[in-house]
């Protein structure tokens, strides 16, 4: 085994390793990078799923002990912290004095610089955008000592680049943050039944309207195309006086090795179960945010369940001209390959611009989904997705991915070559030498 095998990335696909490791234990430490050979990168806690915080024979600095609040602002809700704290600490903190987060992904066990690099969403995109919008100062740390305050007006453009920049312009290490106020704890929480994409897209249309936070499972292995069924979740913050903060730790389910749980069977099984446990067409019930915001989070390092070869993430946006059309194409096709997949989530971004200049959600339908990684069959079928979202003008999520085509990449986002100037001279990663060459 690796001495490195802690610094993967959550899909476990590539196995690439750094050559060296340095901690990053406080603030005003002196890392004497201008002495590193070869590349660096930061790295936190590797959630990302591909390669975008891997520096294949690179130096990675590990932030994860920059983990301290520098100040919270409880008049105007705006929290300042150094940049390696995770979500799941924040909210620890906020939580019991009734404030959220803006913006959350689907795991609370990442890096507030990790969700600033790859500008993460959540649920509540058509009303709210990504995380990115909610920053108003982030301080960078450049391979030469330099370190540089970026907000809206100073350093702007240092600003746009680092939201969404993976990591490329230096070591984010500290940040400040709005903040939301809430009343509770808990989300009223819907469950709508549909048995085909014009059904979602009516839910949908419906939902936006009228509740913040909108998602949709979708099981891809019982019909393909527009006949696709799933179950559509939507909810709010309850408004009522807060609840009593229950300090009780949340049951943790561990997978203890690598062992390749994920197949047809168990697919199949996971999908009709979860489908049928809700007999109604309709459910609605309180669900603590925990549940609601990080259902995958109870289940420790359950990419072990994918077995040694780990597993890809494909996720991608499309424009809603011709969008329906060709989510029944991606669907039939994936349904036709025999490749399943148990974690299938669609959605729809809004029209809320980020600041981050690589940022990327936009206007459209957005798929999110997993596949075991089975070697040339994987990428074959995935090589086909790319074509269809090629055609209608869509794009990839790059902290998901781990073999986008650099003609793909570049074409996604031709922005890139006025990102790269900001990119600092002895950053890089696996993913952006792959996408770039």
């Amino acid at each position: 085994m690796n001495k490195y095998e802690d610094y993967l990335s959550w899909g476990r696909y590539p196995r690439l390793y750094p050559k060296g490791v340095i901690n990053f234990h406080w603030i005003n430490e002196q890392l004497g990078m201008e002495d590193i050979n070869g590349t660096i990168l930061p790295y936190a806690y590797g959630k990302s799923y591909g390669d975008s915080c891997l520096n294949d024979n690179g130096t990675l600095i590990d932030t994860k002990r920059l983990n301290h609040i520098v100040s919270f602002d409880r008049k105007n809700s705006i929290l300042k912290c150094e940049a390696g704290i995770t979500i799941d600490k924040i909210l620890k903190l906020i939580v019991p004095e009734n404030y959220f987060l803006p913006v959350t992904p689907g795991t609370k066990h990442i890096s507030i610089g990790g969700a600033i690099a790859n500008d993460v969403h959540g649920k509540n995109h058509h009303i709210a955008g990504t995380f990115g919008c909610y920053i108003n100062e982030l301080e960078l740390l450049r391979s030469d000592g330099e370190k540089i305050i970026c907000n809206n007006e100073q350093n702007k453009e240092f600003f746009s680049a680092t939201i969404g920049g993976m990591g490329l312009t230096g070591i984010i290490t500290k940040a400040e943050f709005k903040l939301k106020k809430i009343q509770s704890q808990y989300i009223d929480t819907e469950y709508i039944k549909f048995d085909n994409i014009d059904e979602f897209f009516e839910i949908n249309k419906e939902s936006e309207a009228n509740f913040e936070y909108t998602v949709a499972w979708i099981d891809c292995s019982f019909k393909y195309g527009s006949n696709t069924r799933g179950i559509y979740i939507r909810g709010n913050h309850i408004d009522t006086k807060p609840d009593k903060w229950n300090s009780k730790q949340e049951m943790m389910i561990p997978v203890p090795f690598e062992l390749s749980l994920i197949n047809l069977f168990t697919i199949n099984a996971f999908n009709t179960l979860y489908y049928n446990m809700q007999i109604s067409k309709l459910a609605r019930k309180l669900t603590h945010y925990n549940s609601f915001f990080y259902p995958l989070d109870c289940v420790t390092d359950w990419y072990k369940a994918y077995g040694k070869k780990g597993f890809l993430q494909y996720q991608f946006v499309i424009p809603f001209e011709n969008g329906k059309f060709a989510l029944s194409e991606i669907l039939k096709v994936i349904y036709e390959s025999g490749k399943k997949s148990f974690m299938t989530v669609l959605k729809t971004f809004g029209d809320i611009k980020s600041p981050g200049l690589m940022s990327f959600p936009r206007k459209g339908i957005t798929l999110a989904i997993d596949f075991s990684m089975d070697g040339p069959d994987t990428f074959k079928l995935l090589d086909e997705l790319d074509e269809i979202v090629r055609s209608v003008g869509g794009g990839l999520y790059p902290a998901k991915d781990a073999r986008m085509k650099p003609e793909d990449f570049k074409r996604f986002y031709p922005q890139w070559v006025n990102f790269a100037k900001f990119i600092d001279p002895k950053f890089s990663s696996s993913f952006w030498r792959r996408v770039t060459k």
